[in-house]
């Protein structure tokens, strides 16, 4: 593994890419029945800024600035009204009570808060075992090429998605800075390595295997580079979130702020290598606790469990969180449940159970090692971005 200070580790640097033709500026074209009730309504109502206005003693055309967008109105012209989604501290302050408001011209303006607010849907409970399988017919083609494998089907209603993401070739990723809009995230390495960098956590580091880490919300990150036949394993809540581009943000940052607030949660990078073992929730295994309950306020909490050749090759037990995701990493056992046939699973398997109901681990190999993500409730939360 080369040193972390090497120069394989140097972010390729990415900016912002000229437009063909040289194009400076984007606007966004609404037509107007009565120029002056739309400005009046555009300046006063919504804070935009008059750029300029044409022509001087019969206006047709006005450019207005404000919000992040830039939008003409043309005097009885062709193009449909549309919308415009306007993101605020206080919408129904700002809306006077209406979340929608209408133009003169016809164009809608949706009111929307600033500051998304994430809530993990109800949790549907099921038995959900999803096996690897033989060939890649339950892999598909993701972000910056990237291969996923869905390992919850149906997501427990939306409540959290687990991914198997692989990538086949070695070398660089064609990935961007960005960030995502969710309550908790984590990435455990299974297979092989990748370069990895994060917004004020210092130069690009290796994420190897066994190793994971957390993803508060809205850090600033960037795959830069992997082995060939690199696999990892990536939870978020809730299923459906926004992923987002920042093309401002340069990585890395030249800042180590291990300790830097984000959404109520920090940075975590788990080293196998660092890994103490000690108790685990199941009989005949021993565990080692990521810190990630730590980490994230007790919003979630992971673990790797493996045989510690006590207590025979059987296990019982059940959970009480509200949901409690296994994936097989090493070896195979057969899971057994009062109400569903015995389930013969081997590494790349996964399997989520309901709380309380009682399970046995049979057949347990002597290897076997699985990893467990625990998510003790269901929350609501508005995610801030601290600088």
């Amino acid at each position: 593994m080369n040193d972390e200070s090497s120069p394989e580790f140097a972010a390729p640097e990415a900016g912002p890419k000229s437009a063909p033709g040289g194009t400076a500026r984007a606007e966004l074209l609404l037509p107007s029945r009565d120029l002056h009730a739309d400005l009046a309504f555009f300046r006063e109502r919504l804070g935009f800024r008059l750029e300029s206005i044409f022509p001087a003693d019969d206006p047709a055309q006005a450019v207005l600035s404000g919000h992040g967008a830039r939008i003409r109105l043309e005097r009885g012209g062709a193009a449909a009204p549309g919308t415009i989604r306007l993101h605020c501290e206080d919408p129904d302050g700002f809306g006077n009570g209406a979340r929608e408001l209408h133009a003169p011209g016809g164009t809608r303006i949706e009111l929307r808060d600033l500051q998304p607010r994430l809530q993990r849907p109800p949790t549907r409970h099921a038995v959900v075992v999803q096996r690897q399988g033989a060939d890649d017919s339950l892999w598909g083609v993701g972000r910056a090429g990237m291969h996923y494998r869905d390992l919850i089907p149906g997501r427990l209603g939306g409540a959290i998605i687990a991914s198997h993401i692989r990538i086949p070739d070695a070398g660089p990723v064609p990935d961007d800075v960005h960030y995502h809009i969710a309550a908790f995230q984590l990435i455990y390495c299974y297979r092989g390595w990748v370069n990895l960098v994060y917004e004020d956590q210092g130069p690009p580091f290796r994420l190897e295997a066994g190793d994971c880490l957390i993803q508060p919300p809205q850090i600033r990150h960037r795959v830069l580079e992997s082995s060939a036949g690199l696999e990892v394993i990536e939870i978020a809540v809730p299923a459906e979130h926004l992923t987002a581009l920042d093309h401002t943000l340069a990585l890395p940052t030249g800042h180590l702020r291990p300790q830097r607030d984000f959404g109520g949660q920090r940075f975590l990078r788990h080293r196998a290598r660092d890994a103490v073992w000690g108790p685990a929730r199941l009989p005949g295994f021993s565990a080692c606790d990521t810190g990630i309950a730590a980490a994230t306020g007790s919003l979630a909490s992971a673990q790797v469990a493996r045989r510690n050749g006590e207590g025979g090759d059987t296990a019982e037990a059940s959970h009480d969180a509200d949901i409690l995701f296994t994936f097989v990493l090493e070896g195979g056992m057969t899971l057994r449940t009062p109400e569903h046939e015995a389930c013969a699973l081997r590494a790349g398997d996964a399997f989520v159970l309901p709380p309380g109901l009682r399970n046995t681990y049979e057949l347990c190999s002597d290897d076997l090692a699985l990893l467990e993500v625990s998510l003790p409730g269901a929350f609501e939360t508005t995610i801030h971005r601290s600088a």
